[in-house]
């Protein structure tokens, strides 16, 4: 951070040493020497998440860390700063995208079946648990996108799904076939993944992009509610786990050059003239 950003740096680090404590807004502005609402909106601005958010997110990493290390469960929920383990389990399939049990055994217990996709850009994996599809990639191999599925999660029980496929995948699997042959411009599908609390307001909106329409990283993050945080935005569209259901591909550069695309520019270009012809 620049000079300008001190403040708003001191407080970044300070939140991350006190994340167990009752964190209040204008505690914080006080310690950036800021009036309450200047601090809330410079806060957003630099960082691209209010206050609460990224004490949220603080807590979340600790509590991931505190799991990984052979203190119980219920210890590293309280020392991760949460009030009670219902809380955390509460909000479990939003931020972790599995239970803490689950998630400490690097997604043990939870069963993702697959099955590949011919499509006109390449082989495709389709993965999903019982909520929702969790994985969906293109890539050049069976073998390397199985490989980045259990990179994905390490000791979930991974498995082909049989013939027949089950009837909501048959259907999840079919929607996108159909999508990819300009059929069926929307894909509503359910999802099952796991994501910080910016990821999911960066995901959720690029799934009300219209199909063959784009935005700029910038406005993107305008949309969201932070326009100072289209480089936030940009790292979040990077990381999207599921293509074509939450459509990264609509992100383009502020210059209007189609910028990075994590499966190839190639696809990304064929993607956005099958959705403008299906128009």
């Amino acid at each position: 951070m620049t000079e300008d950003f001190e403040p708003i740096r001191i407080v970044c680090r300070y939140v991350e040493r006190h994340s167990d404590e009752a964190l209040r807004l204008d505690a914080l502005a006080a310690l950036a020497g800021l009036s309450k609402h200047h601090f809330a909106r410079r806060f957003k601005a630099v960082v691209g998440v209010t206050p609460k958010e990224y004490a949220a997110a603080v807590r979340l990493r600790r509590l991931k860390d505190g799991l990984k290390d052979d203190r119980s469960i219920d210890a590293a929920v309280y020392e991760a700063g949460y009030g009670s383990p219902s809380r955390v389990y509460e909000r479990a399939a939003r931020n972790l995208g599995m239970t803490p049990a689950q998630y400490r055994a690097a997604g043990q217990g939870v069963a993702i079946s697959y099955a590949m996709l011919e499509t006109p850009l390449g082989p495709m994996l389709i993965g999903a648990t019982d909520r929702g599809i969790c994985f969906a990639q293109f890539g050049d191999s069976e073998e390397a996108l199985r490989g980045k599925l259990q990179a994905e999660y390490v000791n979930a029980e991974i498995a082909p799904m049989r013939a027949p496929y089950h009837p909501d995948f048959a259907k999840w699997s079919d929607a996108i076939a159909r999508h990819l042959r300009g059929e069926g411009p929307d894909l509503n599908l359910p999802l099952d993944i796991r994501a910080t609390a910016f990821q999911m307001r960066v995901w959720k909106y690029l799934q009300s992009i219209p199909s063959g329409d784009v935005q700029s990283y910038r406005e993107v993050a305008a949309g969201i509610g932070r326009p100072g945080a289209a480089r936030a935005v940009a790292t979040a569209v990077a990381r999207n786990p599921v293509a074509l259901v939450i459509p990264c591909h609509r992100v383009i550069r502020d210059s209007g050059a189609l910028g990075g695309y994590r499966w190839g520019l190639e696809r990304k270009r064929t993607l956005l003239d099958i959705e403008r012809a299906a128009r």
